[in-house]
């Protein structure tokens, strides 16, 4: 039994059952032993691949797309930020950072860059990659701390610039939630232990429902579908924080209508080891990579309720391409050669990385 299967055992005995998101919590983000606590290696060497693993160029095609944005906000806003959540290793704030001060010497002296990250851990490998660029960084462990609200009631937030995040809202812990036919109520899937391991129980949903009642009416017994808070109040609070500029993610995911779909009758939870997908969801808590994807849908319809206004929705291919075509098919990056052009075949073809991320982009 690893240090993360004896911590949960420890929880469900005080509780009995453990609801399914916060088992999903210990099992990613446990101080010292969750998976994104001991697992620092992306890509090749990892369990997964993400855009930042093709190479240099995603970072530089929104590091162009950054400078436009800034460049376009009034000189009034005052001192621009960055902010990248779930930046893992740094390596993506390096690739933005590297293009800015060599293409725009100028933005780069005025902006800061901000990485919102609660690991001490992660910090230190941030830290590491980011040595070089350390005076041009701040860190801090939320939107509070890196931007806390003036005293003066009614001020406006005191963050001017580009809140941004790549393949981290479908990592925050998700509800589990499943269909009973017969006394037609959701219910909620929780972890309990038998046998000296985690195995599912049925917790009570509290009165929970989807806004899609025609779609319960030929749901499936058992029909089984993921609900994330946690990634609703996170795009909610940064968009509150947000004064004037834009929020931007990246992430696995669709429209509330599309994640109810015949051929996802188990939901859209997986887990990743060495590359596999698996649904075996509770094996081996704190060694894989658990995920689910985004519902977008509730996502934009929060940034909206803050405000914004949603400026792009659609593939990663879709967005790229069009970054591409604003720099002069790539030549406004520094040049272009058959190396670029591999990673953005990679970054953009639908059967690589094109399709499979959603992005959207919202703007105050």
């Amino acid at each position: 039994m690893n240090t993360i299967s004896e911590i949960i055992r420890r929880e469900i005995q005080k509780c009995g059952i453990l609801p399914f998101d916060r088992f999903m919590e210990l099992a990613l983000y446990c101080p010292d032993f969750g998976y994104y606590e001991t697992n620092k290696d992306i890509g090749r060497l990892g369990d997964f691949y993400t855009s930042v693993s093709v190479g240099a160029l995603f970072g530089r095609l929104l590091a162009f797309q950054f400078a436009e944005w800034l460049e376009s906000l009034p000189a009034a806003v005052g001192k621009l930020s960055i902010v990248e959540a779930g930046a893992h290793d740094g390596r993506l704030a390096g690739d933005i950072l590297g293009w800015l001060q060599a293409a725009r010497p100028a933005l780069f002296d005025q902006i800061e860059y901000c990485i919102l990250e609660p690991s001490a851990r992660r910090r230190q490998w941030q830290r590491e990659t980011l040595a070089d660029l350390a005076p041009k960084i701040r860190w801090g462990d939320s939107f509070q701390s890196l931007f806390p609200a003036d005293e003066e009631p009614g001020s406006p937030p005191g963050l001017n610039g580009i809140v941004f995040s790549n393949e981290f809202l479908d990592a925050l812990p998700v509800r589990r939630l499943g269909w009973d036919a017969a006394t037609r109520n959701w219910f909620e899937w929780g972890v309990t232990w038998e046998d000296g391991r985690c195995v599912w129980s049925r917790l009570d949903a509290k009165g929970f429902r989807f806004a899609l009642p025609e779609l319960e009416a030929v749901l499936p017994d058992g029909y089984t579908v993921e609900s994330s808070r946690a990634a609703e109040a996170w795009w909610s609070e940064a968009a509150n924080t947000l004064g004037r500029g834009w929020l931007l993610t990246f992430d696995y995911g669709a429209e509330a209508r599309d994640l109810f779909s015949p051929s996802r009758t188990l939901g859209t939870l997986r887990a990743y080891f060495r590359h596999h997908a698996t649904r075996d969801l509770l094996a081996n808590p704190g060694e894989q990579d658990l995920t689910a994807h985004v519902n977008f849908s509730a996502i934009r319809d929060a940034g909206e309720a803050a405000g914004l206004t949603t400026g792009f929705f659609g593939t990663q291919a879709g967005f790229l391409t069009q970054i591409l075509a604003k720099s002069a098919g790539g030549t406004a990056l520094g040049g272009w050669d058959a190396k670029q052009t591999r990673q953005f075949q990679t970054l953009t073809h639908p059967e690589h990385l094109g399709r499979a991320f959603t992005v959207l982009a919202q703007g105050k």
